[in-house]
């Protein structure tokens, strides 16, 4: 994780950043399915959530353990258990996406994240999504692998670039599982984050 603050002290403080739990006002804002929402704190997923003069602007999920993905059927182990951890969905509404919300987020996911002994944490990002492919490279990303999820009805195709590198499910229960070993990642750790990523494609 990052060894420093993405903001200099007095930067972005009129963002306020927090934790929410699953019954707060603010989640009825949220641009997502509630069951989703719901499914996320049964995983034991974080949320926080940034507010500006008390409007919402923004989230950012965080779970320290496997993530069952609720867009596409996956399970994502991020590896090794305790040291890594996952981070998924970073949202901030369209207005606030010059300024410095972004960063806000990540500057106090990374403190919970170190706080709890974290060293890596792992996401899954779409390759449609160049912003948030953008943003995440500046945060200096690095890929652990790809996968192309083909969904038509119940059924789903995944192909991907590690193992299990192909999987077929028929029906809700199935989904193939990634095993993300952040210890092979030989690199050189520097001052700013470096937050593991998994591209994806996923075809109706």
């Amino acid at each position: 994780m990052a060894k420093a603050a993405f903001l200099p002290p007095g930067r972005g403080k009129k963002i306020e950043i927090r934790l929410v739990q699953e019954h707060d006002e603010i989640i009825k804002e949220f641009p997502r399915p509630v069951k989703a929402i719901q499914a996320r704190f049964r995983q034991g997923a974080q949320c926080l959530v940034a507010l500006k003069e008390g409007q919402f602007v923004g989230f950012l999920w965080l779970l320290i353990g496997n993530y069952e993905e609720d867009e596409v059927r996956a399970r994502f182990i991020p590896l090794p258990e305790g040291q890594a951890a996952w981070d998924f969905d970073v949202y901030v509404a369209p207005d606030f996406r010059l300024g410095l919300t972004f960063l806000r987020l990540w500057d106090q996911a990374n403190r919970i994240l170190c706080d709890n002994g974290i060293l890596w944490s792992c996401s899954r990002i779409s390759a449609f999504n160049t912003g948030s492919l953008g943003a995440h490279a500046r945060l200096g990303t690095l890929s652990l692998g790809s996968a192309i999820f083909f969904c038509a009805g119940q059924s789903q195709i995944t192909l991907a670039s590690v193992s299990p590198y192909f999987h077929l499910s028929r029906y809700s229960g199935s989904s193939p599982e990634f095993r993300l070993n952040t210890r092979e990642l030989q690199i050189t750790r520097s001052a700013h984050t470096t937050n593991p990523s998994w591209s994806d494609h996923a075809a109706p």
